[in-house]
């Protein structure tokens, strides 16, 4: 029976992805589930605020089926998500049989879940028959049964290899998964006139626990990032509000009664804060609260220190805030959204890889954040969104080598970039169209969104350029072909279109045809760090633009990221260094313990305190504590220091080459580590030597215009700079 099946490439064997056995689903279906579970948590002043995006769902009917040679009769458990059924050979077995035994010789074994609720998973373990990642699913069978009794084959029918994650026992379903807890005590307690601050030290992330419950009335508590925000009560971003009696708590936003332990309760909802302000209406009392800390358990495998203490500091609170906001998901800030936001998550893929390098938790979030067919809008609804999704594809398979995630994901990407370029204008480009969020950047002046951007453009031509790539990797000769043309169209029309030659640099926009008189940095450092600009050109916008305080700031850490790798590029590392202690140490020296989602320098006013400086910065969207004090894009330093000073890049998939290019930057010494698939690259270095140590790969390391360096594999190398 001839059958259509996505396979991954020839180079990979079966048997090199296949896993011990594990619980599978279908591809992406679980990513989706668990991330509307995930993004309809948030709330706002106690009121349920799901994502303003199309939500998708899983397939409710899956089939998973394996193609079985057994040298024996082979006895096999089955577990399911789900109702089953089983068939061997063709032939429906009775009932949903939890034990079964195959025969010796060729079978096929099909096993088929229907779950309405949570994704149809299943969980197969005998001595060589294994539920894992070889299984074929399909969300349709096309088989029919004709007026005679004959059975048609499935040869229309599309197969996808399994999806899985690390639910490697039979109790573990993937349904149950929850993040840890550990418990946290306040480390300040303040009485106020009417009622009580908590202080937990740092920012952070939890459920509370209320000890000492007694009484009967109402229980108010709201949360803050800053003291201002608790105690706020008309305008912090979250609270919550309790009705207390002898014998229960109840949560007045849910309806949920509280789990009780003795004179102590559980708070169910999750919020981030540093502060806590209580207070209690009636006869209720309330003697202490603490909190269960929720998190994902990761670990940190990079390292980096250096002589100068601000940066030590700014390391660890970047590995902080990134560890916050590294959930389920890849998501924005702890506090507000808590939603997967793709530029956001963008970024947290090149920090992730130089911190903890969590491969799985880039493809649940790019699995997550793509959802289903059909395509109707951009992901998040923002057009930039969609092209930073691509281009997280093609690095993914950079850093890890992962061939297979490619061919799994490249039907989506196929169809998200048709729905793209069912939407372009007459010259092929991309402009705004009605639902179209046109993002780019929180900027602090006007900027226009009409007609052509040529930021939207240049990320629009790295996504065909990803597409070309990605089409290579899964043997679609036909697809490199085209996109490779399509990009070289778009490609060639860039600098034609968008070049000012009197100005030296890329205009913001196009608008009938005619360029716009404002230029803004976005384009122009992007084209610097994607090569699309000759080297005098680069020189031209880096004197023009990024150095030119005409041409209007940066004020969010998103965009400071990619403005800082763009100098980085232009071998700038001392004005980078410099720039980081001011911008992220600002944040620093206002009492950050995380990093936010936008800063302003301009807004400190010299010789206020610190407090008047940091109550300048919270507000955000119009309101008082709108912004995020915890943000993801708020990281940005683990990357750039690993990426551009420890100058650390694969330059084949999964590390299988790479280049060292350290660079001091004003440094008098530094050191880190750098995780890759199969270990970490050590380098450390100072103004006398440097020395760098790989557990695998080839390196070659890159010194002051000399010939490349190789790095042995497993052995150290020194060398006099």
């Amino acid at each position: 029976m001839k059958q259509r099946i996505l396979t991954i490439c020839a180079m990979m064997s079966m048997a090199a992805t296949a896993l011990s056995q594990t619980w599978i689903w279908y591809p992406g279906d679980y990513e989706v589930w668990l991330g509307n579970r995930m993004n309809n948590r948030r709330t706002e002043r106690g009121a349920f605020f799901p994502p303003f995006w199309k939500s998708d769902s899983h397939y409710v009917t899956v089939e998973f089926s394996k193609k079985l040679d057994l040298q024996k009769a082979e006895k096999i458990q089955i577990a399911a998500e789900g109702r089953y059924n089983v068939k061997i050979d063709g032939k429906l077995l009775f009932g949903m049989p939890a034990t079964i035994m195959l025969p010796e010789g060729k079978h096929s074994l099909n096993i088929k879940v229907w779950n309405q609720v949570t994704p149809p998973a299943i969980y197969v373990n005998g001595e060589t028959v294994k539920s894992d990642s070889s299984w074929n699913v399909t969300n349709e069978d096309k088989e029919w049964i004709d007026e005679s009794g004959k059975a048609s084959d499935t040869s229309a029918t599309i197969y996808m290899e399994a999806g899985c994650w690390n639910f490697n026992t039979v109790d573990t379903p993937p349904s149950k998964y929850q993040l840890q807890q550990s418990p946290m005590r306040a480390v300040e307690k303040a009485e106020k006139p009417c009622g009580t601050l908590y202080d937990f030290g740092k920012e952070t992330f939890g459920s509370l626990v209320l000890h000492g419950v007694k009484g009967n009335g109402r229980l108010n508590v709201y949360y803050g990032e800053s003291k201002e925000e608790a105690q706020d009560k008309e305008h912090c971003e979250t609270l919550d509000k309790f009705e207390m009696t002898s014998s229960a708590v109840v949560d007045l936003s849910t309806g949920i009664v509280l789990e009780r332990k003795g004179e102590d309760y559980n708070v169910t909802s999750t919020k981030a804060f540093r502060y806590v302000y209580v207070e209690t209406e009636g006869t209720a009392e309330v003697e202490d609260i603490s909190m269960m800390y929720e998190y994902a358990p990761e670990t940190v495998r990079a390292s980096f220190r250096c002589n100068d203490d601000m940066i030590n500091k700014m390391w660890e609170i970047s590995e902080y805030t990134l560890h916050l906001t590294t959930r389920e998901f890849f998501i924005d800030g702890i506090k507000r959204d808590r939603w997967t936001w793709s530029g956001d998550a963008y970024q947290s893929y090149l920090m992730n890889y130089y911190l903890y390098f969590d491969s799985d938790c880039v493809k649940r979030t790019t699995w997550q954040l793509r959802g289903k067919d059909p395509v109707t809008s951009h992901i998040n609804t923002i057009m930039d969104y969609t092209f930073y999704w691509f281009l997280g594809i093609y690095d993914y398979y950079m850093y890890t080598g992962d061939s297979r995630f490619v061919n799994q994901i490249y039907p989506r990407m196929q169809s998200l970039m048709n729905y793209v370029l069912g939407r372009t204008d007459k010259d092929g480009m991309v402009e705004g169209q009605t639902g179209d969020w046109v993002f780019v950047d929180w900027a602090d002046g006007p900027m226009s969104k009409k007609g052509k951007l040529s930021f939207e453009q240049v990320l629009f031509c790295r996504s065909l350029e990803t597409m070309a790539l990605c089409a290579h990797i899964v043997g679609n000769a036909d697809d490199e072909k085209k996109y490779q043309s399509l990009y070289n169209e778009i490609r060639s029309k860039l600098i034609p279109m968008f070049w000012d030659n009197e100005r030296k640099a890329l205009v913001h926009n196009v608008e009938d045809g005619k360029q716009s008189n404002q230029i803004t940095r976005y384009a122009n450092m992007f084209a610097i760090f994607y090569n699309y600009l000759t080297d005098e050109q680069k020189s031209e916008v880096a004197s023009n633009v990024i150095h030119n305080d005409n041409i209007m700031k940066i004020t969010t850490p998103y965009m400071r990221f990619y403005e800082l790798e763009a100098l980085c590029v232009m071998g700038e590392q001392a004005d980078v260094l410099k720039q980081m202690k001011d911008y992220w140490g600002g944040m620093i020296n206002l009492g950050a313990t995380t990093f936010w989602e936008k800063y302003n320098p301009e807004l400190n006013v010299k010789g206020a305190s610190v407090e008047e400086n940091l109550r300048a910065q919270l507000p955000m969207y119009g309101r008082p504590y709108g912004k995020s004090l915890c943000h993801a894009w708020g990281a940005s330093p683990i990357y750039l220091l690993g990426r551009y000073f420890l100058g650390v890049e694969p330059t084949k998939p999964g590390y299988e080459e790479y280049t060292v290019k350290p660079v001091l930057g004003g440094l008098k010494w530094m050191e880190g580590d750098v995780p890759t698939p199969e270990g970490t690259i050590h380098v450390y270095m100072d103004k006398k030597r440097v020395t760098v140590k790989s557990d695998s790969g080839t390196g070659w390391l890159h010194l002051n215009g000399r010939e490349p360096i190789r790095i042995p594999a497993g052995k150290e190398i020194t060398v006099k700079r």
